[in-house]
């Protein structure tokens, strides 16, 4: 069984098992940017859901730091097309940083159109 604990640099940071996910939780110019280090499966995904999940579903503005993660399976994948639903009309989730074998995965399911993806945390935040 996964043991985690939540913390945040501006608040909250999670970090399954030694081989698991760590996941962090900060605030750069207003957007909550997370960054997620280590593969996204069955048995982490529930780190990075609730990382992923806005306080104030109204206009929340996330950027997911995708750069550390090297696999993502459909838990994943799941995640990220809840937390664009959960963020509303007026906010939004941009990925940033994403590998090719994870972009690739998004590319074959058509979450592309629908979740942006940049190459930097700060190219996100520009959008």
């Amino acid at each position: 069984m996964d043991e985690e604990r939540v913390a945040d640099t501006a608040g909250t940071s999670e970090q399954a098992e030694p081989d698991g996910l760590s996941v962090t939780r900060s605030d750069i110019d207003g957007v909550t940017v997370v960054t997620v280090v280590g593969e996204v499966d069955h048995h982490t995904s529930g780190a990075l859901r609730r990382a992923l999940a806005p306080a104030d579903p109204d206009g929340a503005r996330t950027v997911a730091d995708l750069s550390g993660v090297p696999f993502m399976d459909s838990s994943g994948i799941n995640v990220l097309i809840a937390a664009h639903q959960a963020h509303g009309p007026a906010g939004w989730l941009r990925l940033a940083g994403v590998r090719r074998p994870v972009l690739r995965t998004l590319e074959i399911v058509g979450l592309t159109p629908l979740l942006a993806c940049y190459p930097s945390v700060r190219d996100a935040l520009d959008g």
